[in-house]
């Protein structure tokens, strides 16, 4: 299914599913100015993904070796068929440095294995890591294998036809993820920074200290931003895009509140305990009937809030074979310390 979205430049929109996953689809943008192109993201590595990205290629006359892509970021549902796509083709590939970086490292050394140490020793059991190895969609439908990319810094611009879009680095959601804004149509492609019906995983990633709060600096600095068209990687965008980042804002406050009440009940607990005592967005569901891979963002969400808690010193790590959480103050003295708003 194709969407055209902006007249100049012209702006198409690629419904691309994403099967058994919450986020439904992954939006890729095709960008036409002049005689130049520019797509946007490419959806998990499986086939249904494939086809329908082809379709919309094709009904588009898009042509891979014609056109410039551009990654957001480094999860599957963004960069999965780039391999295939670009293999043994010309085909320039954009995509901001530090998330291609760790993406190389991630492919070619043993970051997982490294991320499945950090979260056993947060309390996930074994025997499900081993099982997510499998079935987990960020390992199972990534791409086939490492691609060339130009790699961008915060500010580069990439110019299609008599279009110029600017890479905005927003720190976050993973460790480099852009997003892509036209400054004169005030056109902002969010990628996964800005999400309007779903709120962005924020995790605690391997090298990162504190996650939630690059996240938090990121929202602010694209609140700074004249926008009149925010155009998210999922589902639609209904409500004004400075509205979602208060409405953002306040989510993780109260996570934030909400972890510092659970930890203020039972004290010393691992991340994957206080993560079963939180209240999710599941359909009704307890924490018993989780997916196992939905028990693995869970955790992680909660392993960043945990990082935020002892970066603003109302929390410990009491580190061990498995580490333990503890506040070092009242509940109200802990809630009193968190501070969302922009670092001057």
């Amino acid at each position: 299914m194709i969407i055209k979205i902006n007249d100049v430049p012209a702006i198409y929109q690629i419904y691309v599913p994403l099967p058994d996953n919450p986020l439904k689809n992954l939006n890729c943008y095709v960008l036409k100015s002049g005689n130049e192109t520019l797509m946007i993201d490419t959806g998990f590595n499986r086939p249904e993904c494939k086809q329908a990205l082809e379709c919309g290629m094709k009904e588009l006359e898009i042509d891979v070796e014609q056109i410039s892509l551009f990654l957001t970021h480094l999860h599957s549902d963004h960069v999965g068929l780039v391999y295939e796509l670009t293999k043994n083709k010309k085909c320039n590939v954009y995509m901001g440095k530090v998330d291609y970086d760790y993406f190389v490292e991630t492919t070619t050394g043993d970051m997982w294995l490294k991320t499945e140490q950090k979260f056993e020793q947060e309390g996930f059991p074994k025997e499900y890591t081993t099982a997510l190895r499998n079935t987990n969609p960020a390992r199972s439908f990534a791409p086939s294998g490492v691609f060339e990319a130009t790699t961008l810094n915060d500010g580069d611009t990439i110019k299609i036809g008599d279009c110029t879009l600017q890479a905005i680095f927003v720190p976050g959601h993973t460790p480099g993820q852009m997003c892509l804004y036209i400054e004169k149509e005030k056109i902002l492609f969010t990628a996964d920074h800005i999400l309007f019906d779903i709120t962005p995983n924020v995790t605690s990633w391997i090298g990162i200290k504190n996650s939630l709060e690059d996240y938090i600096q990121s929202l602010h600095k694209i609140k700074k931003i004249p926008i009149q068209l925010a155009l998210p990687a999922h589902r639609k965008n209904d409500i004004n895009v400075y509205e979602r980042i208060d409405q953002i804002l306040l989510h993780h406050k109260m996570r934030l509140e909400d972890t510092i009440d659970i930890l203020a009940k039972k004290q010393n607990l691992t991340a994957y305990q206080t993560a079963s005592f939180m209240k999710w967005s599941m359909r009704g569901k307890c924490w018993e009937d989780f997916p196992i891979t939905q028990r693995w963002f869970a955790v992680g969400e909660t392993m960043a809030h945990l990082d935020y808690l002892i970066a603003i010193h109302v929390a410990e790590k009491i580190e061990g074979n498995v580490n333990q959480y503890r506040l070092l103050y009242s509940a109200e003295k802990c809630k009193s310390k968190i501070d969302l708003s922009e670092n001057k």
